[in-house]
């Protein structure tokens, strides 16, 4: 089960409140960008990132000079995944269907070798799965650049919301289309980077990804 706190939990649309641990695992799995909410010099930043999850623990990392990673204080994490846009017969009434988490905590920052390994494994297969298997590892030049942090997944929500515009009943008479435009992410044909010197073809595992026959 999902904590409850005062900042998880939902003081307006509360139906669309999950509390099942599991849907958050799965919509962090989903995802591919979350956002980082920090404070830096008393102004708020919000920071699109890679991240990675490993069990109950999010992974994030960003460069050891980013003045937003520098100092250990609570942020504020979320994923947003579209599935669809809500067009109702009035302008109040227009939404989205989507599935969001946000995540509150203190990350630490991961000292441990192995874990930082770990950790920037996560963020890569995330973004690219398979991928971490077939390149070159970050050299110690590399990681020493790098910063990685940990967030516990202990204080998060979730909220999803499904379904038709939720018009009122005194419009549903109006003359004027109403329902749910759906919205999927695609993958396209990958696109062979002009500098490389092999003539190699896309490896199985980014083929894989290829949206076909809209599915």
């Amino acid at each position: 089960m999902l904590s409850t706190t005062e900042r998880t939990r939902l003081n307006r649309g509360k139906a669309k409140a999950r509390t099942d641990r599991n849907e958050l695992y799965d919509l962090l799995d989903e995802g591919l960008v979350c956002h980082l909410g920090v404070v830096v010099d008393g102004s708020p930043r919000v920071l699109p990132t890679g991240y990675g999850r490993i069990g109950d623990t999010l992974y994030l990392h960003g460069s050891t000079g980013a003045r937003s990673l520098r100092a250990e204080a609570e942020v504020c994490v979320t994923v947003t995944l579209l599935d669809g846009i809500v067009m109702a017969r009035s302008g109040f009434h227009h939404s989205m269907n989507h599935r969001s988490a946000m995540v509150f905590g203190t990350p630490r920052v991961v000292t441990d070798e192995q874990e930082r390994w770990d950790g920037l494994r996560a963020i890569t297969e995330q973004l690219a799965p398979g991928q971490w298997d077939v390149v070159r590892p970050p050299n110690a030049k590399e990681m020493a650049a790098t910063r990685v942090l940990a967030l516990s997944l202990t204080e998060a929500s979730v909220k999803v919301r499904t379904g038709p515009p939720n018009d009122e009943e005194s419009d549903h008479p109006t003359p004027i289309w109403a329902g749910v435009q759906p919205v999927r992410m695609v993958f396209d044909p990958p696109v062979t980077d002009p500098a490389l010197i092999h003539d190699l073809p896309a490896p199985d595992h980014v083929l894989a990804r290829v949206t076909r026959d809209g599915t």
